[in-house]
């Protein structure tokens, strides 16, 4: 097990396509800055301005601008549009590559407040000038929303075991801080929008008038119809001391408190290109999107890209990121009669929507996947949730004989876009993620399941259309009794028997979550709860009957964890190493080739394997009153880019850095943090990477990211807002055409 502190940016060995451009600033000085006092630097002379360009300088009170970002955004196109660089450490900016359109041009960053927009229309060469904050207060409203929330007082160690509502208000099955943190963080709020974004640390008027900040908490937590599932989370945390841990967070913020100042862009930071594109609608919110095959980035090269929108609405938001327009593919179920899966009415009245459902799907369609032909697989219901005959007890069918299922809450459909069809697969065992796996026959596996982890044998499905035959499921199996095989099996909670294996539940909602199958042949996923673990199942020659299932836990020590603890979403290397965000604010990885004990037999049930570990703390600062190590971040997922299509180099880990409002990638033991300063709000759950064109050089690759919050009101623009897809590309050095 190991704990990497990672080094500054300033350190950071960079791959050979990025070493000329980022050679560090000398060590005491930084942004115009040398012990403190800022230098005169002598005026920087424009960039070099293509016709598709828009370039020049920044300049504030005291020179150039290093580190800040420069915004274009118009509404000329079909739908919104904008791009974002940043300054180089001369003050010196480029735009490139803009489509033809009258743009406004301004200043953001940190110690500033936005600037005065400029038109422009490509071709210009445009001074800018900066302004600097004239409070701190005002510097603030810039600043993620992790950096804002990094204020909240969480309960501390001591209040620990929780009571109940009699006695300290936590809830009693919550027995540590860190397990109250896991609530937190991925068990409930940050798994669906920020903390310390401006619409979640400050309080709406239109909630109404109460006589304290406790009582105003307790009807936000009430509002919408996401209302019953907060309230319900916080009973579980604790309603009564989880309410006062959010109201005198909100209550010092009124009263004046302000974070600490996030550092500015440095090194390869400032190479980042972003392109936003506004689509879906105000009423919607995004879950996923899916640019490519993730097997093979070229697919769909230039091509549209395709989102989700789980239980807000039923269509396929599609960008053509060429001609810069938005558009929708209806999402249809073979059974209408299913109803919307969120309430529709019962619910207290929202500051923004008031007593209107604005989520109205019935599919619920959770995440997309492209293949190799183009086609988006999503997993979505299309049907009610009673299972055919061929699913259940009595059933023929393989694996309903060794696990019988008798609900799937959802299911999947495949959109072609050559013939503008949906088609539609009822599979007996429920789906969540999907990701293809590199066999002969493009199998598609599936978290979500239940007690059961479930795949579709594509090619069979393409050539037969018969879903019953294409469609296997298993249960997780321990190889209990370490003979190498799947035997009879006892169920969880039954005595341990030396001549059986053992059937295992996963993790708070009994089901494997982000499933990544490895180049190995092996599938990896994460289980929720606490510690957590990871599993990786082999499915064997003949599955389910051959299908294994190894479980690793995170460390723990007297009951509590070593370091980090329950991940989230996770995803798999080249070389079969899984990496996963976790709730105590670290990325994580896990190397199966340093276990040194059995990987099978009755030791090996969790907690066998802690020099497989190893974890690296995020860039946030830690929440208050947490002296555990790892920060205040909770990313959603992390993703690795296996095939290079940002530019830092083949199987670097990406974490979706929800609460630093940007992605955050881990090169070399350090990170780069991919921030995302327009609009104020970025929260992603997935990011996908396309190599549009490999000859190109950082202008053919990027990586693919949605602004995915259930809240796109909480974002800046407040209610209207709408989600963006956002292209991450990196170029050579800060001014690159």
């Amino acid at each position: 097990m190991r704990l990497t502190r990672p080094p500054s940016l300033a350190a950071l060995a960079t791959s050979a396509l990025l070493v000329a451009a980022v050679l560090p600033m000398p060590q005491r000085v930084r942004d115009g800055v040398r012990d403190g006092v800022r230098e005169r630097v002598a005026p920087a002379v424009a960039p070099a301005v293509g016709p598709a360009d828009i370039g020049g300088t920044v300049t504030g009170p005291a020179g150039p601008e290093a580190g800040v970002w420069v915004i274009a955004e118009t509404d000329d196109l079909p739908t919104k549009y904008a791009k974002i660089v940043v300054t180089d450490d001369r003050g010196r900016y480029l735009l490139p590559e803009l489509p033809a359109a009258s743009y406004r041009v301004w200043v953001r960053g940190y110690g500033l407040v936005d600037s005065p927009k400029q038109q422009a229309r490509p071709g210009a060469t445009l001074a800018l000038r900066a302004v600097a904050a004239p409070s701190p207060r005002a510097a603030a409203a810039y600043y993620p929303a992790g950096y804002w929330f990094s204020l909240v007082r969480v309960p501390g160690e001591g209040e620990f075991p929780g009571t109940g509502p009699q006695g300290n208000g936590i809830g009693p099955e919550i027995k540590s801080q860190a397990e109250y943190l896991r609530w937190l963080k991925n068990g409930a709020c940050m798994g669906c929008h920020q903390l310390g974004s401006k619409g979640t640390r400050e309080l709406h008027p239109g909630l109404g008038t109460f006589e304290s900040s406790v009582k105003a908490w307790e009807r936000r937590l009430q509002v919408g119809q996401a209302g019953g599932a907060m309230n319900g989370m916080a009973h579980q945390m604790g309603h009564g001391r989880t309410l006062r841990m959010f109201a005198e967070w909100t209550d010092r913020i009124a009263a004046g408190e302000v974070p600490p100042t996030p550092p500015r862009p440095r090194g390869i930071e400032r190479n980042v290109v972003l392109t936003l594109w506004d689509w879906a609608d105000p009423k919607a919110y995004l879950h996923d999107l899916a640019s490519t095959d993730r097997r093979d980035p070229t697919v769909n090269a230039n091509g549209p890209v395709y989102a989700v929108l789980e239980a807000s609405a039923d269509y396929l938001p599609v960008l053509d990121p060429t001609t810069h327009t938005a558009t929708r593919v209806p999402v249809t179920l073979r059974d209408s009669s299913a109803g919307p899966v969120s309430p529709q009415q019962g619910f207290a009245p929202s500051p923004y929507w008031g007593t209107e459902p604005i989520w109205t799907s019935r599919a619920n369609v959770h995440n997309p996947m492209l293949d190799e032909r183009g086609r988006v697989w999503i997993t979505a219901r299309v049907r009610p949730p009673a299972n055919p005959d061929f699913c259940k007890a009595g059933s023929s069918h393989p694996s309903a004989k060794l696990f019988p299922l008798a609900n799937a809450g959802r299911h999947v459909a495949v959109y072609d876009p050559k013939t503008k069809v949906m088609r539609h697969v009822a599979t007996c065992f429920g789906t969540h993620h999907l990701m293809f796996a590199e066999d002969a026959n493009r199998t598609l596996w599936f978290s979500g399941g239940g007690p059961v982890v479930g795949w579709l044998n594509t090619k069979l499905w393409d050539e037969t259309g018969d879903e019953e035959r294409a469609q296997g499921w298993t249960a997780l199996v321990l190889d209990r009794n370490g003979n190498g095989r799947r035997d009879a099996y006892v169920e969880p909670d039954a005595p341990v028997d030396p001549a059986k294996d053992r059937r295992i539940n996963a993790g708070q909602y009994g089901s494997v979550y982000a499933l990544a199958p490895a180049p190995d042949g092996s599938v990896w996923g994460t289980t929720f709860g606490f510690p957590g673990a990871i599993v990786r199942i082999t499915p064997g020659a003949n599955p389910p009957e051959t299908a294994l299932t190894e479980i690793f836990e995170l460390p723990m020590k007297d009951g509590r964890p070593v370091l980090g603890f329950s991940p989230r979403g996770g995803d798999v290397d080249r070389d079969g190493v899984y990496w996963a965000a976790l709730a105590s604010g670290h990325l994580a990885s896990f190397d199966r080739r340093k276990c040194r004990g059995p990987l099978n037999g009755p030791t090996a049930t969790g907690q066998h394997c802690p020099e497989g570990w190893a974890f690296h703390a995020e860039p946030l600062p830690q929440l208050g009153g947490v002296t555990s190590p790892g920060s205040g971040e909770g990313s959603y997922y992390t993703w690795v880019d296996q095939f290079n299509t940002l530019g830092l180099g083949a199987n670097v880990p990406i974490n979706t850095g929800n609460q630093s409002e940007g992605l955050l990638a881990l090169k070399d033991g350090a990170w780069v943090v991919l921030r995302v300063p327009y609009p104020l709000g970025f929260y992603t759950k997935w990011l996908d990477g396309r190599i549009d064109d490999p000859r190109a050089g950082w202008k053919g690759r990027g990586l693919w990211a949605a602004i995915s919050t259930r809240a796109p009101f909480h974002m800046e623009g407040g209610k209207g807002a709408t989600s963006k897809a956002i292209r991450f590309q990196l170029r050579p050095d800060p001014l690159a055409r």
